[in-house]
């Protein structure tokens, strides 16, 4: 029986579908190691409560507490990605396989990771890293407006922000504070279709990708909340459009050094076709990417996941039997949910293509992010009609707030 550690600081829904994927991997004992409740764990699961999830010292030690008593481990893993240089920390000072800490950081600073990917010839947003107002100024007489101003580690747009004008500028530097001890990165915006990249990679080679659209931007959906986010995974991504990320996203993935496991890009196409990196993830994608990819497969890719980062192995082939796509329900104002309109509506008009829900539940506070209090995914063999559904969803749900 091999032990493999989890880390997970706090068991959301979204963690546990992988827990229990990895906890279903034959052969694997799986320690959670967590601040959250031994309550929420699936059966078979083994709770070991830390003080801080993502302090490396803390979590050695709760490791080592284990070996003693299972004769060694297997593996350390976990999906957030403000986890990933602890982890990775973990794992060398345990002497365990995964993800080294000169990689995570790569992936993590997304300065480090763009001067990765130009030195590699590999395109994307051209960056400065910013410690006054005055670097700022000099990026803009660069680039020139717009520009896109986030922390360095940032994740799903929090923090970020669109500067497209002297105003817009000033609130920025105001609400980041650039100094010599405070680092903001700041980035050409880049025009074009946004997509992700998400790919499996097994020794090096990537295994398995996927392309889902995004409608619109999220930084779209952020500076806008009457905007209902949706994502598509179309039925067919194997057309030319899309040759340019199939090059380019592998070889950024090869670039940034992940050997083993799954990867997150976000990417811009470009009106004449061609890619530009955004910024790449050593995690599995957020907002429900994992359930959408195997609606469109037709298999779980949670349990791909775990084959991989466990087993260090991937089973295909991955025949694309579905288009799928994600409606996320959120509205303007601010408050707490006070009711959601149109869902039995919604339900007579697609609900037959309807393949998962979570709704909106009344007295919860309004969500900070793009994902909104809610999603309803669809699925269908025509892309079309996938698209179809998700207009519809998006126009006649509608989240109200008091």
């Amino acid at each position: 029986m091999r032990t493999v550690f989890f880390v997970a600081p706090f068991l959301m829904e979204a963690t546990l579908k992988y827990i229990q994927a990895a906890n279903s991997v034959a052969g694997t004992r799986l320690v959670v190691l967590t601040q959250d409740s031994a309550a929420k764990l699936p059966a078979g699961a083994m709770h070991y409560a830390v003080q801080n999830a993502l302090d490396p010292a803390c979590l050695v030690a709760a490791c080592r507490d284990v070996m003693r008593h299972t004769g060694g481990a297997h593996r350390v893993i976990g999906i957030l990605e403000n986890a990933q240089e602890t982890i990775a920390e973990v794992r060398e000072a345990l002497g365990l396989p995964g993800l080294r800490l000169d990689a995570a950081a790569r992936f993590r600073d997304k300065g480090l990771m763009k001067q990765a990917l130009r030195d590699a010839g590999l395109p994307c947003a051209r960056y400065a890293r910013l410690h006054s107002e005055a670097d700022a100024r000099r990026f803009i007489a660069e680039v020139g407006y717009p520009i896109v101003v986030k922390p360095p580690d940032g994740a799903g747009c929090k923090g970020t922000y669109q500067v497209t004008d002297e105003a817009s500028l000033q609130a920025a530097l105001r609400d980041t504070r650039p100094s010599a001890q405070n680092e903001v990165l700041a980035e050409e915006f880049v025009q074009g279709e946004e997509y992700s990249f998400d790919t499996i990679v097994i020794d090096g080679v990537v295994r398995f990708h996927n392309i889902l659209r995004y409608l619109p931007g999220p930084l779209d959906v952020m500076r806008n909340d009457w905007v209902q986010w949706c994502t598509l995974a179309p039925r067919d991504i194997s057309g030319p459009e899309f040759d340019a990320i199939r090059k380019v996203g592998v070889a950024a993935v090869e670039t940034l050094g992940l050997r083993t496991g799954m990867t997150h890009m976000e990417w811009f196409r470009r009106p004449d076709g061609s890619a530009v990196v955004s910024e790449v993830g050593a995690r599995p994608p957020g907002a429900q990417f994992t359930s959408i990819m195997g609606y469109a497969y037709d298999r779980s890719l949670y349990h791909a996941w775990a084959q991989a980062v466990i087993n260090e192995t991937v089973t295909g082939p991955f025949e694309r039997k579905y288009a799928a796509g994600c409606a996320y329900f959120r509205g303007p104002g601010q408050g707490r949910v006070a009711r959601v309109d149109g869902l039995d509506e919604a339900q007579r008009l697609v609900g037959k293509y309807v393949v998962e829900t979570s709704l909106p539940r009344v007295g919860a506070p309004k969500a900070g992010g793009y994902e909104g209090e809610g999603f309803a995914i669809v699925r269908h063999p025509d892309t079309a009609v996938v698209t179809a559904a998700l207009r519809t969803l998006i126009e006649t749900v509608k989240v109200r707030y008091e």
